[in-house]
């Protein structure tokens, strides 16, 4: 898709703008402690956090759907986090400047990610983010979530652009999937959460980036 515009980057947040791991890993270790099980690795915890608490909490104490004491453990989980949101959550290593360079180049970015609006804005806030974003759409914005395409065209709406004019870059098959719904070209997030097992050269993003920093050199290489 060459010699098309852009005005609008949007990030999704856990594992593609925000390197949230280490916060996330922290609240369900703790969790574990306090149900007397073994705290996990943080390498076997990093490539769950895409995927959100409730398989967090199923995969770290190995529960079913059905299982009574998903919900309490999920909430204790989310309570711990909010607590410690922003303690060692940072953006990943070179975004800083290339959110800057967008700025400068003119070009607005923002955020769509199924996290919910109490834990999003709150660290976006934190992080001195909010206000420079021109979108912030939660997992609870709409009633729709990624991967249907709602949230990211209702991004379009409020950043005043469209799709042909957009990109969105996630680190989760449902994010590709929901770009390609919503008629933008996507990037994949390779440097995120994305689990051994994954296979995102198979879910037909538009282009891949290996680190933050190749975005700007995409840009520069696909858009005039």
């Amino acid at each position: 898709m060459n010699n098309l515009s852009l005005d609008t980057v949007l990030f999704d947040l856990d594992g593609t703008l925000l390197d949230t791991a280490p916060d996330l890993a922290f609240a369900l270790n703790t969790v574990l402690v306090e149900q007397k099980r073994a705290p996990l690795p943080f390498e076997q915890i990093r490539p769950w956090v895409s995927h959100g608490g409730n398989i967090m909490i199923k995969n770290g104490f190995q529960l079913n759907d059905d299982d009574p004491t998903l919900e309490s453990l999920r909430q204790r989980f989310l309570t711990i986090y909010a607590d410690h949101i922003a303690d060692q959550t940072r953006l990943f290593d070179g975004m800083a400047a290339v959110l800057e360079t967008l700025e400068n180049k003119g070009i607005q970015w923002g955020v769509v990610t199924n996290k919910s609006a109490w834990l999003t804005d709150p660290l976006l806030h934190k992080l001195g983010l909010a206000s420079r974003s021109v979108c912030n759409i939660s997992g609870d914005t709409l009633p729709q979530r990624k991967p249907d395409p709602a949230p990211l065209l209702h991004a379009c709406q409020l950043a005043n652009s469209t799709p042909e004019q957009s990109i969105y870059i996630g680190d989760a098959s449902r994010d590709v999937e929901a770009g390609q719904r919503a008629g933008m070209r996507t990037l994949v997030a390779l440097y995120g959460y994305i689990g051994a097992q994954e296979t995102p050269t198979e879910w037909g993003a538009t282009g891949m980036l290996q680190k933050p920093f190749d975005l700007l050199s995409w840009i520069d290489q696909s858009i005039n």
